[in-house]
């Protein structure tokens, strides 16, 4: 072999490790850490503005949980029917992402179409024309998402406002068996009958609906967040007897309150907050079925938590549920140690820790005096200071001076154990803004 061919034979080999180098990192960075990405489309690659324009972080601007298979969906689901989901914003972005969930299907999950626009306004179907943008998975307009899995869309580029309604619509022409939902929204949602998935008008979208179907994640690249704070909670958190389509969730009013502390040039973290309550969660036990319907906190803080993107800080305020729906006395000790377990996973990936104290609950039918030193032996140890990085102390912001077994009567839903809008309000106004700063200790 002469030298000159040698060489030639050397750059070809150099050229196709490149070649494979490449390919390589190509197909790691779009996958873009999602462990369960699933995206099969029909193998067409439209052109599309998924390519972000635009440089910054990418945030959670809302997110939900999927907590259970809906009633009535196990034989037809949503076959032929454009769901149209509504979700709040916390921070605005230039592109934005979805995550779609077939947790509790039984069969793979078949949408042909989806689309994502900003609102034309409140309390409608209606979107902004221009904002209309279709949905690709893989570069595709479909996508099959197996049973028990979840797929993150490409990102497209659409200008998301903060602090506004944006409409997602998925449609599936067949049944996957169990829609898997958020039934508590406080958020009405839309639904027609057939593809109306890139519809602007909201004429078609004759029902309402008062769930969350399919959406659990709304992401956006971001110029106004360095990152996500995720609220990990129950129903206090889930906002379920605050007004609905108010977003007066205590997430929300935290949202609003950082965000307006900012631009008055307060030196605060510029952070997204996103909620991941469940109504009736608890730290330590599993709901019904397989896969368990309002899976705990233990069972779902990967997924729910640490999986969203550029996690900062999680608050938790969960452990009533352990109390009140133990047919036995619950052990203060076994709550503890779960919440414990939950700082060390997030403290692992460098996640801050903020922890609530567990509310009052006199008057509600699950008061016993026994549940109630059960709450108060938990609390005593989260201001301590030895469960959590930094204490939310929403039990005494929230109970009433002449009795602190309850809630203040103008705090209070009329159960005794949610909160008004009043109430959820005060929850983010007692809430420390100072405790976002910094990072999770080495060791607590």
């Amino acid at each position: 072999m002469t030298r000159g061919r040698g060489y030639a034979l050397l750059g070809v080999v150099v050229a196709a490790i490149m070649a494979l180098s490449t390919a390589i990192y190509i197909g790691v960075a779009s996958d873009d850490g999602t462990r369960n990405r699933t995206a099969l489309g029909d193998g067409r690659v439209p052109h599309n503005s998924a390519a972000p324009a635009s440089t910054g972080t990418w945030v959670g601007t809302w997110s939900t949980s999927p907590a259970a298979a809906e009633p009535g969906t196990e034989t037809t689901g949503m076959a032929d029917r454009s769901v149209r989901n509504v979700v709040h914003t916390s921070v605005g972005g230039t592109s934005a992402r979805v995550t779609l969930s077939n947790l509790y299907g039984q069969a793979p999950l078949n949408i042909t179409r989806a689309s994502i626009a900003v609102s034309a306004g409140s309390g409608t179907a209606a979107a902004l024309a221009d904002t209309m943008r279709q949905l690709t998975f893989g570069g595709g307009p479909s996508v099959v998402i197996p049973p028990g899995r979840q797929v993150m869309s490409d990102a497209v580029r659409v200008v998301v406002p903060h602090d506004s309604d944006v409409l997602v619509t998925t449609y599936t022409p067949t049944s996957s068996g169990p829609v898997t939902y958020h039934p508590h929204a406080r958020q009405t949602s839309y639904v027609a009958q057939g593809d109306h998935a890139q519809d602007t008008t909201g004429t078609p979208y004759t029902e309402q609906s008062v769930y969350w179907r399919y959406l659990t994640a709304l992401d956006v690249l971001s110029n106004e967040s360095d990152g996500t704070i995720v609220a990990l909670g129950d129903s206090l958190t889930d906002g379920i007897t605050s007004t609905s389509g108010a977003n007066n969730r205590w997430t929300d009013v935290l949202s609003d309150r950082l965000r307006a502390q900012i631009a008055a040039g307060r030196d605060l973290p510029r952070y997204s907050v996103v909620n991941q309550g469940i109504s009736g969660n608890r730290v330590l036990t599993d709901g019904l079925g397989r896969p368990a319907d309002n899976p705990s906190a233990l069972n779902r803080f990967q997924r729910d938590v640490l999986e969203r993107p550029n996690v900062k800080v999680v608050v938790i305020d969960l452990g009533v549920n352990d109390i009140l729906r133990n047919p036995r006395l619950a052990d203060p000790n076994a709550i503890l140690d779960g919440l414990r377990t939950l700082v060390g996973q997030a403290h692992a990936r460098g996640v801050k820790v903020v922890g609530a104290t567990l509310m009052p609950f006199h008057g509600h039918r699950g008061y016993t005096d026994a549940r109630e030193a059960v709450r108060q032996t938990i609390n005593a140890e989260i201001r301590a200071g030895k469960v959590y990085d930094a204490v939310a102390d929403f039990d005494k912001a929230l109970r009433d001076p002449y009795d602190p077994r309850r809630l203040r009567p103008d705090y209070d839903s009329g159960d005794h154990l949610h909160p008004s809008d009043k109430g959820y309000t005060r929850m983010a106004e007692s809430f420390d803004l100072e405790t976002l700063k910094g990072s999770a200790p080495a060791e607590l």
